[in-house]
C-alpha cells in the first residue's frame, strides 16, 4: 500500500506525456509547454463543452456529469462571484450536483446558469421535487470578470450557456483562450502605475495512476503573475512598462510595502480570479471533496503570486464521479495530486492562451 502511495504521488510529479505532446506536435502550442497526461475529461463520465461569444473575447465552459457528482468546494476568495455555491459545504443536505458553469462577464454573467438549468431540465435530469414531470437540476455557477476586454455590455446568456450544452463531449478538453478563458486576463494589479498585463486563459491536466484518475480544470483571471511552480519563473504577469520584461508583482508589492504607494494597486472586489475544478473517479465523500478543494488551493497557490488577494474571487471545486472505490488510497495522496494538477492547468491556462488587442500572449512575448 505504501509503494502504491509513493507511486501515486511520483505520477503526479513526473514529467507527463500524452496530449500536451500531440498538440505541440501539431505546432498549436509553445516549446515550453508543461505536459499532462490528460485532461479533465480523462476522468469517466465528464464531459466539458465551451461556447465564445462572437462579439467580443467572453464565453463560458460548462462541466456535466453522465451520472450526478458528488461536490465540495473551498471558497477562500475575499469576493467570489457564484450561485448555489453555498450547497457545496458539508452542511448542506444535497451531496449531489448536476452540472457546473464557469463563465465571464463579471457577476452579470452568471445569469447564463439559467441556460444549463433548462437544458438538464429538457433531459429529466435532476433531483425528483415530489411534483409530476418537475425535476431540479442544481447547477453551480462560477464566474469571472472580464468585462475589461472588449465591449464589457456584452456578457455570456443563457443561449451561450445553452450552446455549450449542446458541444459538451469527453473529448480531449480545448484549452487557450476557449470557453470562459476567452476574456480571462494576467498581471493587472499594476496598470493604473504604467504596468501591462497579459492573457490569461484556461487550462486543464490530468494524472493517472492504474485506475485512479486526479484531474483539474482552471480559469486563469489573476491580479498577479502566473510561475512556473517547477523553477519559480515566472511565466505570465505584469510587463514593464516599454513591455520588454516582467515587472515581477511581488517585487514591486515588496518596494510599497512601506513607501507611500502602498495603495496604488487595482484589487478591487469581484476583478480578479483563479477558478479551479478538481475532479477524480475515485469515491470521496462531500466533507472530505470539501478538504481535497482545500489541498487543491495551495496548489493554485504555488502558481499564482500574489494568490488570494484582498479583492479576489478565487474558487475550488471539487468533484467525485464515484466510479470506484479504495478505501486504501489516503485523501493525502489524492489531494497532493490534486495541488499538483491545480498548479500544472494554471501555467498551462497561460501557456495555451492566445493574445487580443492590449493583452499579449506568452507566444507574443516567447
Amino acid at each position: 500500500m505504501q509503494s502504491n502511495r509513493r507511486h501515486f504521488i511520483a505520477s503526479a510529479g513526473a514529467a507527463f506525456a500524452g496530449a500536451g505532446t500531440r498538440a505541440r506536435a501539431q505546432g498549436r502550442e509553445p516549446a515550453s509547454l508543461i505536459e499532462s497526461d490528460g485532461t479533465l475529461t480523462s476522468v469517466p463520465g465528464i464531459r466539458v463543452g465551451h461556447a465564445v461569444d462572437p462579439r467580443r473575447p467572453t464565453g463560458v465552459t460548462v462541466i456535466l456529469f453522465d451520472r450526478p457528482a458528488i461536490a465540495g468546494a473551498d471558497y477562500d476568495g475575499s469576493a467570489p462571484g457564484e450561485t448555489l455555491g453555498v450547497m457545496l459545504q458539508p452542511v448542506s443536505p444535497l451531496d449531489r450536483i448536476h452540472g457546473l458553469l464557469l463563465t465571464g462577464g463579471g457577476p452579470m454573467g452568471l445569469g447564463a446558469v439559467a441556460g444549463v438549468v433548462e437544458h438538464l431540465e429538457s433531459k429529466n435530469i435532476g433531483y425528483d421535487w415530489g411534483v409530476p414531470n418537475v425535476r431540479i437540476p442544481i447547477v453551480v455557477g462560477a464566474v469571472i470578470d472580464d468585462l475589461s476586454v472588449g465591449d464589457g455590455r456584452i456578457r455570456p446568456d443563457p443561449a451561450l450557456a445553452a450552446k455549450a450544452c449542446e458541444t459538451a463531449s469527453n473529448d480531449p478538453v480545448a484549452e487557450g483562450s476557449v470557453g470562459v478563458g476567452a476574456g480571462a486576463t494576467v498581471g493587472k494589479m499594476f496598470r493604473g502605475s504604467g504596468f501591462g498585463g497579459m492573457k490569461g486563459g484556461l487550462g486543464t491536466a490530468a494524472v493517472r495512476s492504474g485506475t485512479v484518475v486526479v484531474a483539474a480544470l482552471s480559469v486563469v483571471n489573476a491580479a498577479g503573475d502566473v510561475v512556473d511552480w517547477r523553477s519559480g519563473r515566472i511565466v505570465a504577469g505584469a510587463r514593464s512598462a516599454d513591455g520588454r520584461s516582467f515587472a515581477d508583482s511581488m517585487a514591486v508589492l515588496r518596494q510599497r510595502l512601506a513607501g507611500p504607494n502602498a495603495r496604488a494597486i487595482a484589487d478591487a472586489p469581484l476583478r480578479a480570479t483563479t477558478l479551479t475544478v478538481i475532479a477524480t473517479n475515485v469515491k470521496v465523500d462531500k466533507t472530505r471533496l470539501t478538504k481535497l478543494a482545500m489541498m487543491a488551493n495551495t496548489g493554485a497557490a504555488r502558481a499564482v503570486r500574489p494568490y488570494h488577494t484582498d479583492g479576489d474571487g478565487d474558487q475550488v471545486i471539487a468533484i467525485s464521479t464515484g466510479e470506484i472505490e479504495r478505501t486504501d488510497l489516503s485523501l493525502t495522496v489524492i489531494g497532493a495530486a490534486a495541488a499538483e494538477m491545480a498548479a500544472t492547468a494554471i501555467v498551462r491556462g497561460v501557456q495555451t492562451a492566445t493574445g487580443v488587442d492590449g493583452w499579449p500572449a506568452v507566444r507574443d512575448i516567447g
